[in-house]
């Protein structure tokens, strides 16, 4: 696949559009000091034509003396201004580059947020930070210096050609031929080196998608001796990582070679011409040292050009993989604009059947296979079943982390896929076994940012939950920020600042998943008060392994396999000999269902 003139265009426009005056600024900049870089020969041409010309009796005459030292503070002053054009194109090119980039990076994190799971699934962070950073970065000379550099370039070749031409057409001729080689040559090696690269971004994100991976799991790694399968595989990505570096860098000095081979036949070009003409008395001496000089003013936008040419590949590389992000969209397509009513709703599953996979309804496949049931509003619902069995599974299509292939869920006689996904967090909450927390203040880890959400209700909520004795333990309270180790939190009071995101949210829907597994005893009586609290006025969904926690269910639906194995209500379950939820509760619901 190439990429085309008119997708560079477009993203260009896209991330430069909205910095139209810095990127004005930037090129006035740039062009200035072109310019200026084209007048300074002329006044080292006009000094040594002087010079030469007032030979041995230039320091007695006043006139001549006079002018060289005029010529040399011009071309001083000249230099110095040019200097100045450039550190001012440079600032403005880069805040150009790092407002660009951190736009693009800004799009590719929202583009990902709203990926849905089965996306996230078979991608490890380091992955795509990998391509939301690394690739980014590298786009950042393309917007900051690519366009205006290779337009720039451009204009100072041809300001060169036209000035040549203008004292000789024979030395404009000679020079504009070399430059056409130079351009053409550059412009058919561009592209020998993006398939490398490319491959080199892929092994770059799957380097750092293993360290985080590894990272993550340190623990686990160091308990369990496993250092030297990490280290076989760290080994084995760095192995098969530097060839296809060394191709890259390898097809990269092809063009270096090749341009600076083309830079000494310019020279030598430039050095003939002038010696021929000044032969023929058709140039003076200081026209000579003009014609080599620009020359050699001509190598470097043509060095521009090939340094623009090898970022361009790197750019290339980085453009098809940050284009193949962006054309990732999510399975979850939003059908319709309804809103689930206010207060508790009712859930209702019909014949659901869902795969991770996207090979269609096989039953090998299928985590999911004909769930039906049918919870009232503000009815609790006991979920049951092994390990495996598909209850986490079945909470995760409740709050439209997946779509299921067939079969329908309604949220308050709401189609699921006919309500917005920025409706579903505010109306189902969900605890689970392992608690989220971020390195920001308590304030934001419980409210998630919400700004509507008052400290009194914060404080009434943990004085509830019993958290109000750690909560006076930090320095900051509210304010404190939440370290990597979560200011010393247990476990158990993490799962209770879970329990707090809920009672703030204040949802229609409750799935409790284990939420009380991790629990001692004693904060898990405090927790039970707590539940009974939240579950007030709420429909709730309770998926557990032990027999206290279904007791405040009015329905019972037990999964094994993917399937339903038994539904109903519970009292009419549990008095019933025959029924399964009977069984477990005589046998004891944790032997048989962990």
């Amino acid at each position: 696949m190439k990429i085309g003139l008119q997708q560079y265009w477009n993203l260009l426009v896209d991330y430069l559009k909205p910095q139209k005056s810095r990127v004005v600024k930037f090129a006035i900049a740039l062009l200035a000091s072109i310019g200026l870089q084209i007048l300074n020969p002329q006044i080292l041409r006009y000094f040594i034509d002087t010079a030469v010309a007032g030979g041995d009796d230039l320091w007695s005459v006043g006139g001549d003396r006079q002018k060289l030292f005029l010529a040399a503070l011009l071309f001083i002053a000249v230099a110095l201004i040019t200097q100045a054009m450039s550190i001012t194109a440079t600032f403005y090119g880069e805040n150009v580059a790092w407002t660009a980039t951190n736009a693009l990076r800004a799009d590719l994190v929202e583009h990902c947020l709203r990926l849905d799971l089965s996306f996230h699934k078979y991608r490890t962070p380091g992955e795509l930070v990998e391509r939301i950073d690394g690739d980014v970065q590298n786009l950042s000379e393309f917007f900051s210096k690519f366009t205006i550099r290779i337009l720039g370039n451009l204009l100072m070749m041809l300001g060169v050609i036209v000035v040549l031409f203008y004292e000789d057409w024979r030395a404009g001729l000679a020079i504009s031929l070399f430059a056409l080689t130079a351009l053409s040559t550059l412009i058919k090696l561009r592209s020998i080196a993006v398939f490398h690269w490319r491959g080199y971004r892929q092994y770059s994100a799957e380097f750092f998608g293993f360290l985080g991976e590894q990272l993550t799991g340190i623990e686990d790694i160091r308990a369990n001796g496993a250092k030297n399968y990490v280290m076989h595989r760290f080994y084995t990505i760095i192995r098969n990582w530097l060839p296809i570096f060394h191709q890259a860098r390898f097809a990269d000095t092809i063009l270096w070679v090749t341009t600076n081979g083309i830079f000494t036949l310019g020279s030598v070009v430039a050095l003939i011409v002038g010696a021929y003409l000044w032969s023929q008395q058709a140039i003076t001496i200081g026209t000579v040292y003009l014609l080599y000089y620009y020359t050699n003013i001509l190598s470097e936008p043509i060095k521009q050009i090939r340094n623009q040419f090898e970022d361009l590949q790197q750019a290339d590389a980085s453009i098809y993989r940050i284009k193949d992000l962006l054309q990732v969209q999510s399975q979850l397509r939003t059908s319709g604009e309804k809103s689930i009513p206010p207060g508790a709703f009712s859930v209702v599953c019909e014949n659901v059947s869902f795969s991770y996979h996207d090979r269609g309804l096989e039953s090998q496949d299928l985590v999911l296979q004909d769930i039906s049931f049918n919870l009232p509003a503000g009815q609790v619902l006991g979920l049951l079943g092994r390990t495996g069995s598909g209850k986490t599974t079945l909470a995760r299509l409740l709050l439209r982390f997946y779509d299921p292939q067939s079969g329908s869920i309604h949220l308050g006689g709401v189609p699921v896929n006919q309500t917005p996904l920025t409706e579903l967090p505010g109306k189902v909450g969900l605890v689970t076994q392992d608690v989220q927390l971020f390195q920001t203040t308590v304030r934001n880890n419980l409210t998630f940012f919400n700004q509507h959400i008052s400290d009194t209700r914060i404080y009434e909520t943990l004085e509830m939950l019993g958290l109000s004795e750690w909560l006076h333990s930090l320095p900051n309270g509210l304010d404190t920020n939440l370290g990597p180790d979560s200011s010393g939190l247990s476990a158990g009071q993490a799962q209770l600042l879970a329990f707090t995101r809920v009672f703030l949210k204040d949802p229609g829907l409750v799935i409790l998943d284990e939420a009380s597994s991790r629990l001692d005893p004693i904060t898990e009586k405090l927790i039970e008060k707590a539940i009974d609290k939240l579950l007030m006025g709420r429909t709730a969904i309770i998926i557990a392994h032990r027999l206290a926690t279904v007791e405040r269910a009015n329905q019972i639906l037990i999964l094994e396999k993917g399937r339903v194995n038994e539904y109903g209500q519970r009292e009419e379950l549990a008095n019933n000999p025959n029924s399964r939820f009977a069984q477990l509760l005589q046998a004891g619901l944790t032997d048989l269902l962990v």
